[in-house]
């Protein structure tokens, strides 16, 4: 197997040991630590480290370790949350989570500094075109990464199924489920039901091996390939220090364009946020137990993934405003239908319908607002898209920091209002796009026109 192809299947299966663990742990999180609110808190607590470790750390870390070191350190980040989570506390899951925050930022910028070395040092020795030969190298890590929603949450729901404890959930409790929940610790009624603490224990086990297997994977496997540290080093010296990368990040709202791209941004992490911290908790857990949570987000990552994959090939030919269109209504019907419908296991299937019609909306939100992005503000990318981390993962400190203060049904009319102001404004980037292109067409024309006239007179 050629060298560089060996080292990206050997980051992609690290990052799908890494994240089949904490992809499991964040979609239980609200239902294993109800408490005081501390599961959600931990999840708002990552998201605002990330924010800050994004703006100056990837560049520090990966000149003082190169990329391969950077990823193994990182990847440790992650394994201190699931350490913390066996004894769920403020003082073990807050601490852990701002670490796992911190790692997280350094963890993906050294992944992608690593495929675009070695694209380039394959292309140089085999005489292809560097970008074709990253675009592939990605795309073999996505294919990879993109299943550990599956498996992560699999995991949990084959472990939890084993409990001896499910107990009929009476109608009163079922009372306390869905939109115009009780807020109050009868939302987790299904603890009496629940899991006992071994098997927490064998799960957190489980993915904490799984973190460490995907640690001792890279640290044993992965070459520290000879143009790592001298490309590595041009690319630091490239990077913009921390404050030119702030004042980047917000010169750049001084575009109207990107000032009415927030709420649209923002929606992306609320939405997921919203998914994730409530559904599963208020719905789910709530109304069918805890080892229903897993096979309903599996229902959600497979449905987002293929649409993902769908929906970067059709919008070729229908057009992103189709697409918008399409995730606009679907959204707008789950949000509606889950405000009216009173959650109750006799209609399992339902329980399922919802993830996969979020899954439909969410690759939309995700592939076209990336998309949207990267054709807007081509010549302004980095700061564009720190913007765009910037903004996103303000919605998901929002929508997992309010969780606890606010019925499910006043977090739903939020989610509804911010997704109608998002449109709005999406309409009038299109709007303002339209006639910009219109006016540099009209201006081509006449540049075009003009020698043609000029020279029918002389």
């Amino acid at each position: 197997m050629e060298r560089n192809l060996k080292n990206v299947l050997v980051i992609s299966f690290g990052f799908l040991l890494l994240f089949t663990a904490y992809g499991g742990l964040q979609s239980l999180q609200s239902s294993l630590h109800s408490e005081e609110g501390l599961g959600v808190a931990s999840l708002s607590v990552i998201y605002a480290a990330l924010i800050i470790s994004s703006m100056f750390l990837p560049p520090i870390l990966i000149k003082k370790l190169g990329c391969k070191w950077t990823i193994a350190a990182s990847m440790c980040c992650y394994i201190t949350f699931s350490l913390g989570n066996f004894y769920a506390s403020w003082y073990t899951l807050i601490p852990t989570s701002v670490i796992l925050g911190l790692g997280g930022a350094p963890l993906w910028s050294a992944k992608c500094t690593y495929l675009t070395i070695a694209g380039n040092s394959y292309a140089e020795k085999a005489g292809k075109i560097g970008k074709d030969i990253i675009s592939q190298y990605f795309g073999v890590f996505f294919l990879i990464f993109q299943s550990s929603g599956i498996w992560g949450n699999l995991i949990s729901s084959l472990i939890f199924s084993q409990s001896s404890n499910k107990a009929e959930i009476s109608e009163e409790n079922l009372a306390c489920c869905g939109a115009y929940d009780c807020m109050s610790d009868t939302t987790n009624t299904t603890a009496s039901a629940g899991p006992s603490e071994s098997l927490v224990y064998i799960l957190l086990g489980v993915y904490t091996a799984s973190g460490v297997l995907a640690v001792l994977l890279i640290v044993i496997f992965l070459d520290q390939i000879k143009s790592d540290q001298a490309e590595t080093e041009k690319e630091i010296q490239k990077t913009p220090s921390f404050w030119s990368t702030f004042l980047a990040t917000f010169q750049h709202l001084k575009d109207k364009r990107q000032c009415l791209l927030i709420p649209l941004t923002m929606y992306s992490g609320l939405e997921q946020g919203f998914l994730a911290g409530d559904y599963t908790k208020t719905y789910v857990t709530c109304a069918l137990g805890i080892h229903y949570v897993g096979y309903v987000m599996i229902c959600f990552s497979a449905v987002n993934s293929l649409c993902s994959l769908l929906f970067g090939k059709i919008s070729q030919f229908t057009g992103r405003k189709f697409l918008f269109a399409l995730a606009t209504v679907t959204n707008t019907a789950c949000i509606i239908a889950l405000l009216l419908w009173k959650p109750h296991p006799n209609q399992l299937v339902v329980f399922f319908v919802f993830p996969a019609l979020w899954g439909i909306s969410d690759a939309v939100w995700q592939t076209q607002t990336n998309g949207l992005y990267g054709v807007l503000f081509e010549k302004h990318t980095e700061a564009a898209f720190a913007n765009y981390r910037l903004w996103e993962s303000c919605g998901f400190v929002i929508a997992f920091g309010y969780s606890t203060t606010l019925r499910v049904y006043i977090k739903l009319y939020i989610l509804l209002a911010v997704l109608v102001l998002s449109i709005v404004t999406y309409g009038v980037v299109e709007y303002l796009e339209a006639k910009s292109s219109s006016r540099t067409s009209a201006t081509t024309e006449k540049e075009n026109v003009g020698p043609h006239t000029q020279d029918t007179h002389m």
